[in-house]
């Protein structure tokens, strides 16, 4: 008899598997998990290139990520970080500018000289004028408007946030500026695992099964329905698992489509709008600027940032891989696009960007990626009508992107989130006798 389901092989869900199989779940009854996909990771998923793997999407680890970290410690990886010294640059109207220091601010001509050291002033300051403030209900246009002034908010921050949020970008709780502004900075240390990230789901893969967990891809859930206090979750092909609890990493979205009519007025009923991306990945004959990250602004390009992986990775078999990205919302034309149409035009579009520095000789390959649901586009007050991680009345439980706001989105506050709902099994667990009775 199953005693828990987890549904999706991403991070959060691999998290939950593992901490509940090392906690004791996997060894008197099988924790299983199911993705359904051929390939767990999520978002941390990777293709074959060479004699190597390399992730589809762009990651990092950053110093502050305490939960990532603490997961890897158990992995016995922490050790395989590489840590690196990072940049930021910034292109602006088709001009490159460093982007990390007090002397690149003052040389940042894309802004007046009153409002670069504006800018910097309060940027310096930020963090300790959020402390005490109601950001969740506070517009991030407002707060940063207000701060900075009209022209900034304007020139700079609107098109950096148009880019990741679309048409509500004003409208995204200053929390979420501040909460990131606690995680990374334009100067960092960042890491990456040697091997890539597929040594950590690999890990994580190992760890279950060898705990007397269970993990199954290709494995799509066509029914989840319960069945008094016990869940029951039905498969493509006719199979059928009973389980104490489900275990849901699904977006909302998609939990919907798969929940049966009794169990879905039961889910929450937050509507959020969510961000999908479109991931374009260049084999590069020579590196580009050796800036991390790199934001891009009005510079014709459909993509709003490069992400050059070399500066903390180093080259790949004397190649350098660069990701360029637009957040999107998955009904978009772009998201429906042909492949090669999308890789042909952003090609041009990068020559275009690095003329002088690359050629097309310089392009080795292209490859593009699309993922449907990135993160959400939080509303104001989102914290009071957060869904909780039990659904009451049902043996679901959830662990979705929705659940982690105010933290960012990442493999770090997806960990943390793993281990919230794992605690709550557990402490749960821990108070029912074994006919299923709560202890008096």
């Amino acid at each position: 008899m199953t005693t828990t389901v987890v549904i999706g092989g991403g991070i959060c869900g691999l998290a939950i598997a593992h901490r509940l199989a090392r906690e004791g779940e996997g060894n008197d009854n099988a924790v299983t998990l199911l993705e359904g996909t051929d390939q767990l990771g999520g978002l941390g998923t990777f293709f074959p290139w060479r004699d190597q793997w390399i992730e589809r999407f762009y990651h990092c680890i950053m110093p502050s990520d305490d939960d990532l970290l603490a997961l890897l410690g158990e992995l016995g990886l922490r050790d395989e970080v590489r840590w690196e010294n990072t940049s930021m640059g910034m292109v602006v109207d088709g001009r490159h500018y460093p982007f990390n220091s007090a002397v690149d601010l003052l040389r940042f001509t894309a802004l007046g000289l009153v409002d670069r050291v504006r800018f910097g002033a309060v940027s310096v300051l930020l963090r300790r004028l959020g402390k005490g403030k109601d950001l969740d209900n506070l517009r991030t246009e407002d707060w940063l408007r207000g701060l900075y002034g009209d022209k900034v908010w304007r020139d700079l921050f609107a098109p950096l946030f148009g880019s990741k949020f679309g048409a509500a970008f004003g409208d995204v709780p200053a929390l979420y500026l501040w909460q990131r502004l606690g995680r990374e900075s334009n100067v960092a240390v960042r890491g990456y695992p040697r091997g890539g990230y597929k040594t950590i789901i690999d890990a994580l893969h190992a760890s279950i099964e060898a705990n007397g967990g269970t993990v199954r891809t290709s494995t799509p859930v066509r029914v989840l329905r319960a069945a008094g206090a016990r869940a029951v979750v039905e498969l493509d092909g006719g199979e059928t698992i009973e389980a104490d609890r489900v275990v849901s990493t699904l977006p909302l979205p998609s939990l919907r489509q798969v929940a049966d009519a009794e169990l879905t007025p039961l889910l929450p009923q937050v509507n959020l709008r969510y961000q999908g991306v479109v991931n374009a990945l260049f084999v590069l004959r020579k590196p580009l600027s050796g800036h991390y990250w790199t934001p891009v602004l009005r510079s014709g390009t459909e993509f709003d940032g490069v992400v050059e992986m070399s500066p903390l990775t180093g080259p790949v078999e004397g190649r350098h891989i660069a990701y360029a990205m637009r957040y999107t919302d998955r009904e978009s034309p772009l998201f429906q696009e042909d492949t090669a149409d999308i890789a042909a035009r952003w090609t041009e579009q990068l020559l275009s960007l690095h003329a002088g520095l690359l050629t097309a000789e310089d392009i080795e390959e292209v490859h593009v990626f699309r993922a449907p649901f990135v993160e959400p586009v939080y509303p104001l007050g989102y914290l009071a009508r957060q869904p909780p991680v039990e659904v009451a009345g049902t043996p679901l439980l959830l662990a979705t992107t929705a659940h982690v706001y105010p933290s960012v989105t990442s493999w770090n506050s997806s960990v943390g989130l793993a281990n919230r709902v794992s605690e709550t099994i557990c402490r749960t667990a821990a108070s029912m006798s074994p006919d299923g009775e709560p202890v008096p």
